[in-house]
């Protein structure tokens, strides 16, 4: 069984960690290379930094904070938030991330997935999808959640992986910031419609919501933020909490 992995989330705007409810109503609650370090120091085994208004905004990744963020860290780090073009990831790979995550540019240039992954390898590649319910199904969302691309989500992550992507990071816009717990069904949909991993994000609320998203969601790994960002939990009591309800954790 691989180990379910714990990754911090650090959506950032304007070089300031940020925190809302359904991608609105942000909140600052913090420096991104403080937190950065103190998740590394804490177990975490990765990290997401999501430049979550350079694509609506039409602004280039702050890659100054991406080069101090990665001096913190020694995990693998994701970084995603603007990339429209292969040098763009070329420059945030070189700024210290290991892996690059593309939404709203994927969707408009799927031929983007596919020549990261041929140039970078699958594995740097991971396909952000915001989706929302509509109706009876889920539609990918693009910049910051603000349009509704038309795209049915699971369909989009099926092609993702066809297109080259090694993950499939899963924003539920629904469940982002309310702490109700993960979307258990979108979630495994997608886990059952693709052989790729699949990070579950939006709605952690506590440890046993996590487990749900493994064992129902059938997620390969968990993403967290305000769990974390106000101290309700440390990366510590999630995994001590997982390993005893029998989830394989690092």
């Amino acid at each position: 069984m691989l180990a379910t992995r714990i990754i911090p989330c650090l959506d950032v705007d304007y070089g300031r960690v940020v925190k809302g409810v359904k991608f609105r109503d942000l909140e600052n609650v913090g420096d991104p290379v403080k937190l950065a370090k103190s998740y590394n120091d804490q177990g975490a085994d990765e990290l997401t930094f999501l430049d979550i208004g350079a694509s609506y905004k039409s602004r280039d990744i702050l890659i100054e904070v991406v080069e101090k963020v990665s001096e913190e860290v020694f995990i693998p780090l994701t970084v995603g938030g603007g990339l429209r073009t292969v040098e763009d990831m070329r420059k945030v790979l070189n700024g210290g991330a290991d892996k690059v995550a593309i939404c709203t540019s994927a969707i408009e240039n799927p031929s983007l997935v596919t020549d990261g992954a041929r140039i970078f390898g699958s594995q740097c590649i991971v396909l952000s999808i915001d989706a929302k319910k509509t109706e009876n199904s889920w539609h990918a969302y693009t910049h910051g959640g603000r349009n509704d691309s038309g795209y049915d989500a699971v369909e989009w992550a099926k092609e993702g992986e066809k297109l080259g992507a090694g993950e499939i990071l899963l924003n539920s816009i629904d469940k982002d910031g309310t702490k109700e717990g993960y979307d258990l069904e979108l979630t495994r949909k997608i886990s059952e419609s693709v052989g790729v991993p699949v990070i579950a994000s939006g709605g952690a609320g506590n440890p046993d919501q996590m487990v749900d998203a493994v064992k129902k969601g059938k997620a390969d790994a968990v993403l967290l933020a305000s769990l974390l960002h106000y101290g309700k939990y440390t990366i510590k009591d999630i995994k001590e909490y997982l390993e005893k309800r029998g989830i394989c954790v690092r």
